[in-house]
């Protein structure tokens, strides 16, 4: 089984791979959300629905055999739309090009005309990786998060 990336165990030049992630990784994938998110992350829970969710596109990055970051995302049959339900990258890795790259091949792994995300409104690291990435504000969720912050909607025509 991987383990997550502990910090600074991985030189920045270290290359990653993009994978299928599984239900093996449920455990490594938890621990990539609590770094990234805090107290956003999703519980193991829900992880694990994600998991044995059978249209679910489930990646992960893989740095020196260390699980560095995730994406999940499905097709909403209500909407045709895809949808990103997740994706982050453990801070000891961001900065590299993965977020990007994950974010990317689940894109090509929906299949869908369009792709929706939402993020914090105050996450601008992650807004600006989405714009370069072709994303654009569409619509805001008020008070969508926990502590009552709103989310941003953003979408990207492919």
């Amino acid at each position: 089984m991987h383990d997550t990336l502990a910090m600074g165990a991985i030189a920045a030049s270290e290359p990653f791979t993009i994978e299928h992630a599984s239900l093996f990784d449920l455990w490594p994938i938890w621990r990539v959300e609590r770094a990234a998110f805090g107290s956003d992350a999703y519980d193991p829970l829900t992880l694990l629905g994600m998991a044995l969710t059978p249209r679910m596109v489930r990646l992960k990055a893989v740095v020196a055999g260390r699980i560095a970051g995730f994406v999940a995302g499905e097709i909403s049959a209500r909407e045709g739309c895809g949808w990103i339900v997740t994706i982050g990258v453990h801070p000891d890795a961001q900065g590299r090009g993965i977020g990007t790259a994950l974010l990317l091949a689940a894109e090509r792994e929906l299949g869908a005309s369009c792709i929706r995300l939402t993020v914090r409104l105050s996450n601008t690291r992650a807004i600006g990786l989405y714009q370069r990435c072709g994303y654009r504000w569409v619509s805001t969720y008020r008070r969508y998060y926990h502590d009552g912050e709103d989310g941003l909607v953003m979408e990207k025509q492919v």
